[in-house]
């Protein structure tokens, strides 16, 4: 759910197409040497306040032997632009185009020979997203990347002349956690991404993770964009499940997340049955488990997670609505679902939300839809802190993500792995 400009201020996935960037000067044919081009990798990860990237890899394997001792942090300078992917009417607000040096804070080689170029970042810094927040559209888009790598010393070789790097030319966004997830459209025409444990059994079946995205994850309209990405890059709901911790809680999971044509709220009963094709879907051409299949969501996402238990109470094993919308934001019209089906929800549900979040006022919505769900669960932060920084109250699904959450020593992810329809 996206209704402040702070939702997504810190966010900034996808990435620029590739191109060409050629160092001008005369130190391009030193020596007589012929031009030398080098393609660039922009490594990426996505962390819990969204996608940054981290460093940039320079693919010099090939340049023969290089000495580390002449690698420094100033042997080259890295510029870095940001831009929408789609208009921006004027007057509009967008967070965070930006056209900037990176700091780089280390210079290394890879096992293959490449140059790593290690990147500053951290939760909050700017000048290193993927995504823009557009603030009419409450979305995020990815921005397209256009990063200029200089050259500012000769590299040097164990054997073979200094080599300076005449040309180089930009790749794609690699963020391996992201990149696990294959890209699907269902038949229904909603797009959405699938991880597929790594072994796949035999004999048996594994459970399967509903992942439903908040508001700013959603297609952005009138302007056609919606690119099935957005959901693994501006936080880590889905990629959290993907993880070796969580792999061996769940014993090898598969994890879906699909992607709204514009935001779960606009219209909960219709994009239901299209939630459950995808899902029954997957029962049948994956190996699937019917019995433990779990749903989770945040915000939007978490409003949903509840309507997908009220419209098939028979579908899901466990229920984790984050910090989800019951009213209406606005104070205003019929509550989006009544209490007569909080009421009747019988899936086990285990709710989370930070009392600071003034985004989805917790009293009105998820306190209240645990007071009325038979033997729910809830978990209350004060704030929404991880490793020393503190993000906006509405973020709680940082703590899902990390699973945090527990009662009487058990975790959230160990709670979902144990129940069974």
């Amino acid at each position: 759910m996206s209704t402040s400009v702070t939702r997504r201020t810190v966010l900034a996935g996808g990435a620029g197409a590739a191109i060409g960037l050629a160092l001008p000067g005369p130190a391009a044919h030193a020596g007589g040497h012929h031009p030398t081009s080098v393609r660039f990798t922009l490594d990426a990860r996505t962390l819990d306040g969204g996608e940054q990237v981290t460093s940039v890899t320079l693919e010099t394997g090939r340049l023969g032997p290089i000495d580390p001792a002449g690698l420094t942090t100033g042997t080259f300078t890295v510029h870095a632009k940001a831009t929408s992917p789609i208009p921006i009417a004027p007057g509009d607000l967008i967070f965070s185009e930006y056209d900037l040096d990176r700091t780089v804070t280390a210079a290394h080689l890879d096992r293959h020979g490449n140059i790593v170029l290690e990147l500053s970042h951290a939760e909050g810094q700017p000048g290193g997203g993927t995504l823009g927040y557009i603030v009419s559209r409450g979305r995020n888009v990815r921005l397209d990347l256009v990063y200029t790598i200089r050259q500012n010393t000769p590299l040097v070789r164990r054997h073979g002349s200094p080599v300076t790097i005449t040309r180089f030319v930009q790749g794609r966004l690699s963020n391996p956690e992201a990149d696990a997830f294959s890209h699907h459209v269902s038949d229904s025409g909603l797009k959405y991404r699938l991880y597929s444990p790594e072994r796949s059994p035999r004999h048996g079946r594994r459970p399967l993770i509903l992942w439903l995205h908040g508001g700013g994850e959603g297609a952005s309209l009138p302007d056609d964009y919606y690119d099935n990405e957005t959901t693994l890059r501006a936080n880590r709901g889905a990629l959290g499940f993907t993880t070796p911790e969580a792999q061996r809680i769940f014993a090898g999971a598969y994890v879906v997340a699909p992607q709204s044509t514009s935001y779960w709220m606009e219209d909960g009963p219709r994009f239901a049955p299209l939630i459950r094709e995808i899902v029954q879907d997957l029962v049948r051409r994956k190996r699937v488990d019917p019995d433990r299949i779990y749903v989770a969501g945040c915000s939007n996402g978490g409003y949903m997670s509840l309507e997908m238990t009220v419209a098939y109470p028979d579908l899901f094993a466990a229920s984790v609505p984050i910090c989800g919308v019951v009213e209406p934001l606005s104070g205003e019209g019929p509550p989006l679902i009544t209490d007569a089906e909080l009421a009747n929800i019988q899936t086990p549900t285990w709710l989370v939300t930070s009392l600071d979040d003034d985004t989805v006022p917790p009293q009105t919505n998820t306190i209240h839809a645990h007071d009325l769900i038979p033997g729910s669960l809830i978990t209350l932060y004060d704030h929404v802190v991880w490793n020393g920084y503190q993000f906006p109250g509405h973020w709680s699904w940082i703590y899902v993500a990390r699973n945090d959450p527990s009662r009487n020593g058990t975790h959230i992810w160990q709670w979902m792995a144990r129940r069974r329809r």
